[in-house]
């Protein structure tokens, strides 16, 4: 099973009067008119039941439903984010004091941070929640309640993460690490390089997602090698599968350290999430140097490589977007990768990583789709502004950009695409 599976979201209402042809109007059918693929192609693409029902060649299948313009967009899987923590967003700037956990601050922060994730294209979010110390569990019964809220407009799973789970300190925080999964936490997690018993630690949440069948999702800077080394060896056996992450730390060991390291997670099939826009609040505490994990080296080893967004406007990192296009953007632009690939990291490989179905713009998969103007991949990531997000077959998110220019003789005489209404008249920029 994928992380959560939230009831199915009510259907969308035909937004265009019912189809000639003899056709059967369908209240769960959504048409994807002319748009784009990476490969070139422009396709008409039919939605049903939450699913992608048929594919053709522009202009060949008839709307038994609503119908969505795509000129001009490319259409792409939507990506998924696995690494948030909507628990501490949108906290940077606290205006009296401190940060508030309070179940109602934290629940209004975790919709609102979830909401501008989706509107990015994430239809899926995986977010890292603190239990323990004097809030024990309410902060994430806020998020599970911010879930709740968020039906149909996108999935949302919490990975609960214990501060302590070793020696006496620790028998409080593993007896809560059950409670949580017990609660609705569809993920174990937790940061073992904090804990004086790091492998210890690792010890404990592997046994409690044994017990109960979940996943595990660590946070570790990843740069001591005997320790990744245990981590791997002791989450080999494990499955559904473990994933780790930020890893900056692998990129400031020596080249055949992180080489021997990349190997031994590959062997155990460990996935690495890394942060490419920064950090977050489960390592950036401990004083450790921001990076971001050695993508190429990893995938090279053929170690599954997922990218999320991390921290989103919290003191980790004030200014975080959690925008999975930017991630893609920034391992891209920074050499690590191609843009094709890069954005398998921010889709394919953070589905695969969170246990979610394959998504491909093909008929018999899941309708999770993003649409963003602009006819290549390179460009895309380059200039992502204008969006459209489409969860379980509906669209859910629009996102609409306009840049617009004074009249010039340049442009004119240059004959240079213009966005705007027409007839307006001539002002300065």
């Amino acid at each position: 099973m994928p992380d959560s599976q939230p009831p199915q979201p009510q259907p969308q209402q035909p937004s265009q009067p019912q189809p000639s042809f003899g056709a059967t109007a369908n209240a769960t059918a959504l048409l994807l008119r002319g748009a784009r693929l990476t490969d070139g192609r422009v396709v008409d693409v039919r939605l049903s039941g939450g699913r992608i029902e048929a594919v053709g060649t522009a202009g060949s299948l008839i709307a038994l439903g609503g119908c969505v313009d795509l000129d001009g967009y490319l259409l792409l899987p939507a990506p998924a984010e696995p690494h948030a923590h909507s628990d501490t967003a949108l906290s940077a700037v606290a205006p009296d004091g401190p940060v508030s956990y309070d179940p109602d601050d934290v629940q209004r922060r975790a919709t609102e941070a979830a909401l501008l994730q989706v509107g990015h294209g994430a239809t899926t979010l995986r977010t890292h929640v603190r239990i323990g110390d004097a809030q024990e569990l309410a902060p994430m019964g806020a998020v599970l309640q911010a879930r709740r809220s968020l039906r149909g407009l996108g999935d949302l799973t919490v990975v609960a993460v214990p501060r302590l789970l070793t020696g006496v300190a620790g028998a409080d925080g593993l007896a809560m690490l059950r409670d949580a999964v017990k609660m609705g936490a569809g993920v174990v997690g937790g940061c073992p390089d904090i804990d004086p018993d790091p492998t210890g630690y690792v010890e404990a949440v592997l046994a409690v997602a044994a017990e109960h069948g979940c996943p595990v999702d660590l946070h570790t800077d990843g740069g001591d090698p005997a320790r990744l080394a245990r981590l791997a060896a002791m989450a080999g056996g494990l499955r559904p599968g473990v994933a780790i992450g930020p890893c900056a730390g692998l990129s400031r060991l020596p080249g055949d350290a992180a080489g021997r390291a990349a190997d031994q997670l590959a062997a155990a099939g460990v996935t690495v999430v890394c942060l490419p826009q920064g950090g977050c609040g489960g390592v950036e505490q401990q004083g450790v140097q921001r990076g971001v994990a050695p993508v190429r080296l990893l995938r090279a080893a053929g170690v599954r490589v997922a990218a999320g967004g991390g921290a989103v406007r919290d003191v980790a990192n004030p200014v975080g977007r959690g925008d999975p296009l930017e991630a893609a953007y920034l391992l891209a632009s920074q050499g690590e990768l191609r843009a094709t690939e890069a954005y398998e990291t921010v889709s394919t490989a953070a589905r695969e990583a969170m246990r979610l179905p394959e998504v491909r713009v093909e008929a018999g998969f899941p309708a999770e789709l993003l649409a963003v103007r602009g006819e290549r991949l390179e460009g895309v990531l380059s200039l992502a502004y204008s969006r459209i997000v489409i969860h379980r077959g509906r669209v859910v998110a629009r996102t609409n950009a306009v840049r617009e220019y004074c009249d010039s003789a340049v442009a004119v005489a240059l004959d240079l695409p213009r966005q705007g209404r027409q007839g307006r008249p001539e002002s300065a920029p």
